[in-house]
């Protein structure tokens, strides 16, 4: 029998406990405690309204807290609407089309290569974490479920890029004539998630649409996914939020873990705070200003 040096097996026993983190969620949640929940309706959890047929529902570790390492978005879409572009942080997504028709589009950032891959009912496509990428409907009554592995996906969405950047920096950085600039991105005053808003006035004839749309009762503009109507507490808290400094370029501790990486480093996990997701081996992604309340999220 072949005698293995110490260190070979050392290695190999270091593999198979890094690919067991990888593999599975380590959770420390407290299984014997009377506030664990084991439902919920995700129809009750809506993240961007725009209208009656164009909303994103969304489930996370806020709305099920015994919810492992994983996220959803239910998104249901009409012809001719977007799903913003945007990015996640610290989440890759799996777009499932459950009916209908959509157009899933990203930039590899690593070739610069735009990809459209169009899903139709039982079909996926995959958005690796941190890409750049939107979503069109080409079809009505399009439904879709995004599939993400963290706990609360993160999200930057371009229509607060566009508002919030000074538009003397595009026009400095790029080359463009402020004042056109300026007033090109003049009617994104709130974030969109789910694009042309009601109060566009353009003809979206591809879409079979009249313009413009009519009114629906506006719902409490939510800053994120997965955030609750805004209440007293809720805005008591967004003071000291909006005083946070923005984040910089930075790689936290390896491995990341959706929760404490040692019992020793915290107790049982009560749903308190913000855990940290899972995220690959790779180059760390820029995280922007805080919004007015508070991290966005999906």
């Amino acid at each position: 029998m072949e005698r293995r040096r110490p260190y070979v097996l050392l290695a190999r026993l270091q593999d198979i406990r890094t690919e067991g983190k990888m593999s599975m969620a380590i959770s420390y949640m407290d299984y014997t405690s009377p506030d664990l929940q084991f439902f919920f309706d995700v129809n009750k959890s809506n993240a961007f309204f725009t209208n009656s047929k164009n909303y994103i529902n969304i489930l996370g570790y806020k709305q099920l807290n015994t919810l492992g390492n994983a996220s959803i978005l239910d998104i249901f879409m009409s012809k001719g609407h977007y799903v913003e572009p945007h990015y996640h942080q610290n989440a890759t997504e799996l777009v499932y089309c459950v009916s209908g028709k959509i157009a899933v589009s990203f930039i590899n950032p690593f070739t610069n290569k735009l990809y459209n891959i169009p899903i139709t009912p039982g079909q996926v496509a995959n958005v690796p974490q941190g890409w750049w990428h939107y979503e069109q409907a080409t079809e009505d009554n399009t439904h879709v479920v995004a599939i993400f592995d963290a706990p609360m996906p993160e999200v930057i969405l371009g229509s607060d890029i566009l508002r919030l950047t000074p538009p003397k920096v595009f026009a400095d950085t790029y080359c463009l004539d402020e004042a056109k600039w300026k007033e090109a991105v003049a009617p994104i005053t709130k974030t969109v998630g789910i694009g042309p808003l009601d109060s566009c006035g353009k003809t979206r004839a591809d879409g079979g649409f009249e313009a413009p749309y009519a009114d629906e009762p506006e719902q409490n503009p939510y800053q994120g996914y997965g955030s609750p109507p805004i209440s007293e507490p809720y805005r008591a808290q967004a003071a000291a939020y909006a005083q946070q400094q923005p984040y910089v370029y930075r790689t936290p501790p390896f491995p990341y873990a959706p929760y404490p990486a040692s019992p020793y480093q915290a107790g049982p996990y009560q749903g308190g705070g913000y855990p940290q997701a899972h995220q690959p081996l790779g180059q760390p992604y820029p995280s922007f200003p805080y919004a007015p309340y508070g991290y966005r999220q999906l």
